[in-house]
């Protein structure tokens, strides 16, 4: 690091369990964030603040008069913008150093086998369950952890989930995609201004442990927000052995 990152991240370097090793780490490593609204601003902005090196934002909308509520990483003057652009400029209006990669997209298939492989962690900041479990097959088949978060009304939750840990759960462990789901939309049900950005900053705050290797990390545990009692609530998640994308049987069969 040079002097003005020295100067920059001191407060990261002055915790013992990051340090100048963990602030390297952070430098050098690479995150795909999926999805540029309610989470992935606080995500995008904390990440990028704290000197994580590559951002590559997926996002295909453009911003909205009323995402404005909620999505702090966008403005008033770039209402009409890509979100994935907007991001990326509230990112480098914080800290230039970090390579940002905004990539004006819907998340398929083909776009997660190029880009998973790619990243060092992979942040779900989506909004529903279709892309959620597009997401996890893919970290699943590349290896790589994934930090979940959602929020809606006044609840929240966030999960990680690592393939390269044999206990953890998939997402598909605790959510099967056989189940069906209703759909809840913000459009349509409402969110809480501040609870996105609390979740954010826990996905933000747990990818960034993931890249440093400090602490525990939220595997095996789904940690669930109530915002009207401010009350946090922890569940611990076993892994499914018969899951569909995890399970003995599928690890199998994708040899």
């Amino acid at each position: 690091m040079n002097d003005a990152q020295l100067l920059r991240y001191s407060r990261h370097i002055l915790l013992e369990e990051i340090g100048i090793e963990g602030q390297e780490k952070l430098l050098a490593s690479r995150a795909l964030i999926i999805g540029a609204g309610g989470l992935g601003s606080p995500v995008a902005l904390y990440l990028g603040s704290a000197g994580v090196g590559q951002l590559t934002l997926v996002d295909h909308d453009v911003v909205d008069a009323t995402n404005l509520q909620r999505q702090i990483a966008h403005t008033v003057e770039r209402i009409g913008q890509f979100k994935a652009d907007s991001v990326f400029q509230a990112v480098a209006s914080l800290n230039p150093d970090v390579q940002v990669i905004p990539v004006i997209k819907r998340a398929d298939e083909q776009l997660l086998d190029q880009l998973v492989p790619e990243a060092d962690v992979v942040i779900d900041c989506t909004d529903n369950f279709s892309t959620r479990h597009m997401i996890n097959r893919s970290c699943v088949k590349h290896r790589k952890p994934l930090v979940s978060g959602a929020a809606i009304r006044l609840d929240g939750q966030v999960a990680v989930f690592d393939p390269r840990s044999a206990e953890s759960p998939c997402y598909a462990c605790i959510f099967p995609a056989s189940e069906v789901v209703e759909e809840t939309h913000c459009a349509t049900m409402g969110v809480f201004a501040p609870l996105v950005g609390i979740i954010g900053s826990v996905q933000a705050a747990e990818a960034l442990k993931l890249l440093c290797g400090i602490g525990h990390a939220l595997t095996g545990r789904l940690l669930m927000l109530d915002g009207r009692d401010m009350a946090w609530h922890a569940m611990q998640l076993a892994r499914n052995s018969a899951c569909t994308v995890c399970g003995t049987s599928a690890v199998a069969a994708s040899f």
